[in-house]
């Protein structure tokens, strides 16, 4: 699908839930996508982590958002009912993650290339979560990464090393030989997902800087488990990667 397709098919969702009678993603209120009390809960709330399994390089990460409440029904009405909607609500907490991870990680001249879903998933949602995420806040991520059609199956529920060894499906499209690249996700669970992204793109030549995301599972325990340190936010501070619009190109 092209750049101006992929738009268009967007903006025909975003068009038809707006007319379409609609509850709050939040808190079920009526005629709202989202009520002023539940979106004042997607305030950007920078949190960072550094991802790390046997064999990787740790790869840091920054999300914008805990993955509870508000946030978590707001995506997930937007991945599982198709409310496109609630992409623009929800963008400034991916920027947010955005401008603090390109400045942590040393780079501007990076690619945003997002995980890739599931071919099954994509034909029926018609859309990429994260890469339409990224769009409404005004990134333009790369589709430079591919999953495998078969194998792999759900990773909820898994331990670490079998969601690692699923997501080895993941290669890139084409050699990347010495592009600096950041990987993006809408949620982080386990970071295996990202670390095999981040191996992928490593294998095909890139320069991984890091991981950026919406929002991140607060901490569990286990082998799976992510330290997450919640970051202070200035609102003064300039976007890094707001700065950078980059060809869309793929």
């Amino acid at each position: 699908m092209t750049v101006w397709m992929r738009a268009l098919r967007e903006a025909a969702l975003d068009a038809v839930a707006l007319v379409a009678p609609v509850d709050c993603a939040g808190c079920s209120a009526p005629d709202r996508a989202l009520c002023d009390a539940c979106r004042a809960h997607l305030t950007p709330s920078p949190r960072s982590a550094v991802l790390s399994a046997p064999g990787a390089p740790p790869l840091p990460v920054v999300a914008g958002l805990a993955y509870e409440g508000v946030a978590r029904a707001a995506l997930l009405a937007l991945k599982q009912e198709g409310r496109t909607e609630l992409a623009r609500a929800l963008a400034p907490a991916l920027l947010a993650a955005a401008d603090r991870g390109w400045a942590a990680f040393g780079r501007v001249d990076t690619l945003l290339v997002p995980v890739p879903g599931s071919p099954e998933a994509a034909r029926q949602r018609g859309f990429h979560p994260a890469a339409l995420l990224a769009r409404r806040a005004g990134l333009a991520p790369r589709r430079l990464l591919r999953l495998a059609e078969s194998g792999g199956g759900p990773q909820k529920g898994r331990a670490l090393a079998d969601r690692l060894a699923a997501d080895r499906r993941i290669t890139a499209r084409a050699r990347l030989d010495g592009r600096a690249v950041v990987v993006l996700d809408d949620v982080v669970t386990s970071g295996a997902t990202l670390l095999a992204a981040a191996d992928a793109l490593r294998a095909a030549g890139a320069e991984v800087r890091g991981a950026v995301a919406l929002a991140a599972t607060p901490r569990r325990r286990g082998a799976g488990a992510v330290a997450w340190t919640v970051e202070a936010v200035d609102a003064d501070a300039p976007g890094v990667a707001r700065a950078l619009r980059p060809p869309s190109g793929c």
